[in-house]
């Protein structure tokens, strides 16, 4: 019962963090003279992708050799799959719940040019990645980490360059959460407001991965499916979070660029990270996986990429690939 109450207040903890979070961030792009794209992609992306990122590290460096390894792996290729499914639902969710306040519904309002960048740069960095299994030597799959990363570097240059769009305007924000009576709040005390929301973010994550893997435990559940869908989705929660708050403010660049922009953080750093510190030797299920994740990932691209728009319906895809994995772990198929 201890643990079942501890998982809601880490639950409150990280939509709390998410909230101010989205709040700082939507400031620091004012700041910074930032589109939207390179708030939600670089900025939001990576700093709500940190829980995430420390589980599959904390796992492979301070876990048993076996056990650990797997929970690392399973994080590493569990987190883009999250995001490729279950967040891009939800986001698809949000829009449908919204749609009596969007006038062009359901077409929704993002930059096509900043998500079929996001999107592949995504699905060419986690095919490399998923290409690094097949390799024996270190070196070539050293190669392929190296190559991941400068990959990332590239990404994050074209996306700061931006495409001439204009920064978010002051009309659009809320006041800042730590100085709500400030029109031009110092830099300072908005660096500090990014920081304390992402100290919740993280602590709130590590509570509910802590909890739920002391739940998950005592229904025998392996260390690679608890690592696959408990662990994603306690640390993903955060870009859902801040996705849905974006899209109920009609941000849908901000919100979408979110997943996609920690998508891309996911399939390149974080896999090179799992490349380099483990044998990266992925199973069947792990291949199953990565193979929804492109399946769902695809259907979004491919609509941006020929109709150059996206609309919630082919969000709301993600869960049915998302519920089809589901089905395949608890029949034993995978």
């Amino acid at each position: 019962m201890f643990n079942a109450l501890m998982l809601l207040v880490a639950l409150a903890i990280i939509l709390l963090g998410a909230t101010v979070f989205t709040n700082g961030l939507e400031w620091f792009g004012k700041k910074m003279n930032l589109s939207d794209g390179a708030v939600g992609s670089i900025f939001a992306a990576v700093g709500t992708a940190l829980p995430e990122t420390l589980v599959p590290i904390i796992a492979i460096l301070f876990g048993s050799a076996d056990a650990g390894h797997h929970i690392g792996v399973g994080a590493i290729i569990g987190a883009p799959f999250m995001l490729g499914t279950l967040a891009l639902f939800i986001s698809g969710v949000a829009v449908m719940v919204n749609r009596k306040k969007r006038d062009d519904y359901p077409f929704m309002r993002v930059d096509t040019v900043v998500m079929r960048r996001d999107m592949e740069y995504f699905l060419i960095t986690y095919a490399a990645a998923m290409i690094a299994t097949f390799l024996t030597h270190p070196v070539f799959k050293l190669v392929i980490a190296v190559m991941l990363v400068l990959s990332y570097m590239a990404y994050v240059l074209k996306t700061l360059k931006g495409n001439g769009h204009e920064p978010v305007e002051e009309a659009d924000l809320d006041p800042c959460y730590f100085a709500p009576r400030s029109h031009d709040p110092h830099f300072s005390i908005i660096l500090a407001q990014v920081v304390c929301s992402l100290l919740l973010i993280v602590w709130g994550a590590y509570i509910f991965v802590e909890k739920v893997q002391v739940l998950s435990l005592q229904f025998g559940i392996s260390p690679f499916i608890l690592a696959m869908i408990i662990a994603p989705i306690a640390t993903e929660l955060p870009e859902k979070f801040n996705s849905v708050i974006w899209i109920n403010k009609g941000k849908d660049t901000l919100a979408i660029g979110n997943i996609t922009g920690a998508m891309v953080f996911q399939g390149s750093i974080i896999t090179a990270i799992g490349i380099m510190m483990t044998e990266w030797k992925l199973s069947h299920a792990a291949f199953v996986t990565a193979a929804l994740t492109f399946a769902s990932v695809g259907l979004a691209y491919g609509q941006i990429r020929v109709k150059k728009r996206l609309t919630p319906s082919t969000l709301l895809v993600g869960g049915a690939f998302y519920f089809l994995f589901l089905i395949l772990v608890f029949t034993g198929n995978i």
